[in-house]
């Protein structure tokens, strides 16, 4: 068991100075938690740019926010489906087009859970596709402008990482054999949280200081997550569930905590501290092994360059 850093209550939003002048950039912000660490930012005074797959929903939320917060807040939305990697390209264009910072990348969006093997229009399996190789393209092609602003990577994972195949499955990625719903969103999630864990190396192998990445969790959150995208059998089960997760705001803290707190350490893992790490206290915690195996993860990194077709530049 860790001390958490932060005291008894752990890390709260509380500790967020002002932020004006810092630009965060979010994916999947219309629900849960990343409307949440919208809704906190924006309170600070920070510029949020949003990017979510349905433009309709980012006009309904922008118009929520700013009923609740003003309509001075400096928010803007750009469409990205996270499922097609032409869609993440163009907004990485757009993006860097249209801000002059990014003081953090919260790569929030996820799908879980999908009851049936579905492939992405790139051919990969739909949550490897949308949770970890959206993602993956996302960073590289804003990197330039994170290390400009001398700014941070975080990718919110999941205790899923943990409850499938510990390892990541290279003879069959796209899961043509044995698909389960579970193993899938799990495969994703530590690929996720594998490849800032590889970045930090890589940073680090090349002197690079200027990027800081982080790796969080939200614990058990009541999001719209499942609802979205899970099975009948999923959705009944998180139900059950509801009294042992907590709000999708307290969900928002880890990402929150990674993206503005000052000295934290990369190498850890950062979520709910409490029972199971669902809820309580936010701060440092246990992470398996198998999460940051380094031939596995450097394996990872170089498979997906080939795949995307991007590469870093550090």
């Amino acid at each position: 068991m860790k001390t958490n850093q932060f005291g008894k209550k752990g890390w709260t939003p509380d500790r967020i100075g002002n932020l004006k002048g810092k630009t965060f950039v979010i994916t999947g912000t219309t629900s849960g938690t990343g409307f949440e660490a919208s809704k906190i930012l924006l309170s600070k005074g920070a510029k949020v740019v949003m990017l979510n797959r349905n433009a309709k929903k980012s006009i309904h939320t922008i118009s929520a926010l700013k009923q609740e917060l003003g309509d001075t807040i400096d928010v803007t939305a750009i469409q990205m489906d996270l499922s097609e990697q032409a869609s993440v390209k163009q907004a990485a264009e757009i993006v860097n087009k249209s801000i002059s910072r990014i003081d953090a990348l919260i790569c929030n969006a996820a799908i879980a859970q999908v009851p049936e093997r579905k492939l992405t229009n790139d051919g990969w399996e739909s949550q490897m596709g949308v949770n970890y190789y959206g993602h993956f393209t996302l960073q590289a092609l804003l990197f330039p402008l994170i290390e400009k602003s001398k700014g941070r990577i975080v990718t919110v994972g999941s205790m899923g990482y943990n409850m499938g195949i510990k390892t990541i499955k290279f003879n069959d990625l796209d899961w043509d054999n044995d698909y389960t719903p579970n193993n899938a969103y799990s495969q994703s999630k530590l690929a996720q949280i594998m490849s800032i864990y590889e970045l930090q190396n890589r940073l680090e192998k090349a002197g690079n200081t200027n990027v800081k990445a982080y790796a969080c969790h939200p614990g058990a959150s009541r999001t719209s997550l499942i609802k979205t995208s899970g099975s009948l059998l999923m959705r009944f089960m998180f139900f059950v569930m509801k009294p042992l997760t907590q709000s999708a705001e307290r969900g928002a803290y880890p990402q929150l905590m990674c993206a503005t707190e000052e000295n934290l350490n990369q190498k850890e893992f950062y979520g709910p501290t409490g029972r199971s790490n669902w809820v309580g206290p936010v701060g440092p915690h246990k992470i398996e092994p198998h999460a940051k195996d380094e031939v596995v993860s450097k394996k990872l990194w170089d498979l997906s360059e080939i795949e995307t077709g991007v590469k870093w530049n550090f």
